[in-house]
């Protein structure tokens, strides 16, 4: 019971959390970070459709 309690996470936790973290990183650091990790996300997804079709192509010769 008591292991439970302290995994299980309220919104009230949650909320928290996140006055905590712009409070200390502030709104424009969080935003730039947010979108590099976007920019992460597209190219990482761009090279696996390129590490895919390069497979196809091998695969059919």
């Amino acid at each position: 019971m008591f292991l439970t309690s302290l995994v299980a996470i309220g919104p009230w936790q949650i909320l928290l959390i996140v006055v905590v973290v712009l409070f200390l990183f502030g709104g424009k650091r969080i935003s730039e970070f947010m979108g590099g990790f976007g920019k992460g996300i597209k190219e990482f997804k761009k090279e696996l459709k390129d590490d895919n079709e390069a497979d196809e192509e091998s695969n059919s010769k």
